[in-house]
């Protein structure tokens, strides 16, 4: 599939244009536009619970907030809820370096119990609402600790009502229990894996993709698909639907690189915010398209090997063979022989 695919237009029913001439509309109920005196609308779903999974640094919160922004321009209501240490899931939502986490909350209170939901959510951008978990310092206790304890208190207290849209924005990869918590206990319904075109960022999802096996057939979450963040590697968009084949599930979308993001990070703002007329900001609003459209077509992933990705490394010349022969050789050793 050629990457223009994966960028295309977003097709509604009856109404089709350029992404670059799309109005929408503050406040709409449902997924809507404007072109000239016309509004199309989709009456909004019940309760949608996802998750944003992905390697560290690979742009995960970047993307997640991005997508969550574009949402909520589309007339959604969206709880994020930050399942990383570093409290950095909120932080374009907010304009703000981090939040108030619930773990630090509650341990100037004395417990959680001693919290009130307004003490610990946050309203930023269109309204969007934000709660961050938070952790031990590094080194210190469990950080996957927070992120169960937080979902409680959240869930203990209506967080979750009048809401649209519940987002999980989590660590690296699912390799703990407690961040593998939205999984785990049916949280996060549809989870969607970002990634990229390098070795490392591809492993991470074929490892997320294993914890989500896991946990699928107890409960009903499942993979919503890859979303590859551009890092103009080479074969980048190959590499990325072939992975979404192997794992049974599709590329959402392919996310193009662009400076612009760098710019409004710099200003604690996501491009809707920062850039809203920018071909990056309708990128976004791409993407939230297919993740609103995705609705139950989540699918359970067939996971492959460390040998399966780098045969298929291999197929596409990213990668040589390896000559077992020379495994553990020296250079001096090579030269001998």
């Amino acid at each position: 599939m050629h990457a223009d695919a994966l960028t295309s237009d977003v097709l509604l029913p009856e109404i089709r244009e350029p992404a670059s001439e799309m109005r929408y509309r503050p406040g709409a109920i449902g997924t809507g536009k404007v072109i000239g005196n016309r509004f199309k609308e989709i009456p909004m779903s019940a309760l949608r619970q996802i998750a944003f999974y992905g390697k560290g640094g690979i742009g995960k919160s970047t993307t997640s907030q991005n997508t969550l922004a574009a949402l909520a321009e589309m007339g959604h209501r969206i709880l994020i809820v930050g399942c990383d240490p570093k409290a950095d899931s909120t932080r374009l939502i907010l304009h703000a370096k981090a939040q108030d986490t619930i773990l630090s909350l509650a341990a100037a209170a004395g417990s959680v119990e001693d919290l009130e939901l307004e003490e610990v959510m946050k309203v930023g951008y269109r309204d969007i609402r934000c709660v961050e978990s938070g952790g031990p310092e590094p080194g210190v206790g469990c950080a996957g600790r927070g992120v169960i304890t937080s979902i409680n208190f959240l869930e203990e207290n209506g967080a979750y009502e009048d809401i649209d849209y519940v987002s999980y924005d989590v660590l690296g990869d699912v390799v703990c229990g407690g961040f593998a918590m939205p999984i785990r206990e049916n949280k996060a319904q549809e989870i969607y894996i970002v990634m990229s075109g390098e070795m490392m960022a591809m492993y991470a999802a074929n490892n997320i993709s294993k914890g989500i096996l896991k946990y699928a057939m107890s409960g009903g979450v499942r993979l919503g698909g890859l979303v590859c963040n551009e890092r103009q590697t080479d074969k980048e968009l190959e590499l990325a639907e072939a992975l979404a084949k192997k794992l049974g599930t599709q590329l959402i979308y392919f996310v193009p690189r662009d400076n612009i993001v760098q710019h409004a990070e710099l200003r604690r703002m996501t491009v809707l915010e920062y850039a809203p007329d920018s071909a990056q900001a309708d990128h976004y609003r791409k993407l939230a398209h297919r993740v609103h459209n995705n609705a139950g077509k989540g699918i359970i992933p067939t996971p492959i090997t460390m040998d399966e990705l780098e045969d298929m490394l291999m197929e596409h010349g990213i990668m040589k063979k390896v000559d077992e022969a020379i495994v553990g050789k020296s250079a001096a050793e090579l030269a001998i022989a």
